[in-house]
């Protein structure tokens, strides 16, 4: 008995040895990061992480775009992945809106991926027009939206994402049928806006605020409980007039597939939070502005399961039916 009980320790440290070795030598070649969308939102960030964790460990990071479906194939492409820590994804949080717009997905959003990290979170979006829409006001835009000839329409990075179900939802509390576009990522329709192909835009702080500050789209709105410390001069939505439009809009965070091993993700989350706290990337990371979180895999599992259940009862207020 005793020599048993005397292997199967031998066996557990050596188990224990053997993957504490493996997350020291981890990563040892490049790792792809997939974006499911193209240019704009979570690619900016992306490339902006790639670099700085591609500094503290000596191996690249290299961004690979795979646009389409609402970011639904590239998340399809990293559950496909071998779970070795060398595929990972980038993606913003119409991953768990997803489940609440389509009736079938290639993938169980719970149950194919491992959550590595909380990278950063948008407090609230912007309620924007293209300068051109004779509305400097949100209630202005309403009235606009409320006439039965409006022509108004808006733009998204895809059906199902969390834009969408935030215009989805602004309809719903502003008494508004203003027209969703899809689009193949932010950039798209945020250059959609800027050109007057669609009049109004739902967005978070990283994918407009430059644009903003330049005169390119008007901010009428921001749907946090307090201003956007970088354009403090737009007003909160209940501040605006429509108190009931108060909401989050969301993150950007990162994913392995399923069955990754634990000393993986967290080396993972060690190496963010190391540049989270470079005080010159943060300064890089908060012109973005979005607030770096970085909170553990096992914290962020718990944030995915929550956000699931938060963004079905969203689609359910805006009246969305699964497609």
């Amino acid at each position: 008995m005793l020599r048993k009980s005397l292997v199967t320790l031998f066996s557990c440290l050596t188990l224990i040895s053997a993957g504490a070795s493996w997350a020291q030598a981890y990563p040892n070649k490049p790792i792809r990061v997939i974006v499911p969308f193209g240019p704009g939102g979570p690619d900016a960030l992306a490339r902006m992480i790639g670099a700085q964790l591609g500094a503290q460990t000596g191996q690249a990071f290299v961004v690979e775009n795979k646009p389409g479906a609402n970011g639904i194939l590239g998340a399809e492409a990293l559950a496909k992945s071998a779970p070795d820590g060398y595929t990972i994804m980038i993606t913003s949080s119409g991953f768990v809106a997803a489940p609440s717009v389509y009736k079938k997905l290639p993938y169980d959003t719970e149950k194919d991926f491992a959550p590595v990290t909380n990278l950063v979170e948008n407090p609230g979006i912007f309620v924007a027009v293209n300068p051109g829409v004779p509305a400097r006001t949100l209630q202005v835009l309403i009235d606009l939206a409320r006439k039965p000839d409006s022509k108004l329409s808006y733009g998204t990075p895809g059906v199902g994402n969390t834009l969408h179900l935030s215009g989805e939802f602004f309809n719903a509390r502003a008494g508004t049928t203003i027209l969703h576009i899809p689009y193949k990522g932010a950039g798209p329709a945020v250059a959609a806006a800027m050109s007057g192909e669609t009049q109004v835009m739902f967005s978070t702080p990283p994918a407009v605020l430059a644009q903003l500050k330049a005169g390119k789209l008007r901010a009428l709105a921001y749907t946090d409980s307090k201003r956007h410390p970088q354009m403090p001069d737009v007003p909160t939505a209940a501040e605006a007039g429509l108190p009931n439009y108060t909401h989050s809009g969301g993150w950007f965070g990162m994913f392995a597939p399923a069955g990754t091993p634990p000393e993986i993700l967290n080396r993972l989350h060690a190496e963010v939070k190391t540049a989270f706290a470079n005080a010159q990337f943060r300064e890089r990371l908060s012109a973005l502005g979005a607030d770096p979180v970085g909170d553990t895999p096992v914290e962020f599992k718990a944030t995915v399961s929550a956000d699931i259940k938060r963004f079905a009862e969203i689609a359910r207020l805006a009246k969305i039916q699964p497609e």
